[in-house]
């Protein structure tokens, strides 16, 4: 593969075994292709969470700041779901 940089990394050995495993699987043909997969998804995972940080969070955040959201103390809110979940185990 050109344009690659050759890094040593060391491995516990549940995570060396999970790459010999893919590897025998005929899923991947070398430990690099397993890392490299393992690469793609963090960044795939990474991305996801600043998507919904910049679309979701952080319009509500605004919201909130400018008073056109209401706000509910944390406390209050696991009370209520302490509440409904006892009362749902009471109804089962």
């Amino acid at each position: 593969m050109s344009g690659t940089e050759k890094r040593t990394v060391s491995l516990a050995p549940e995570n060396a075994a999970f790459i010999d495993a893919k590897i025998k699987s005929g899923g991947y043909v070398s430990g690099s292709e397993v890392v490299r997969a393992g690469l793609r998804a963090l960044q795939e995972r990474d991305e996801a969470v600043e998507r919904w940080l910049m679309d979701e969070v952080a319009p509500v955040y605004d919201a909130v700041k400018e008073g056109k959201s209401k706000t509910f103390p944390v406390g209050d809110v696991f009370d209520e779901i302490r509440a409904r979940h006892i009362s749902g185990k009471a109804n089962a």
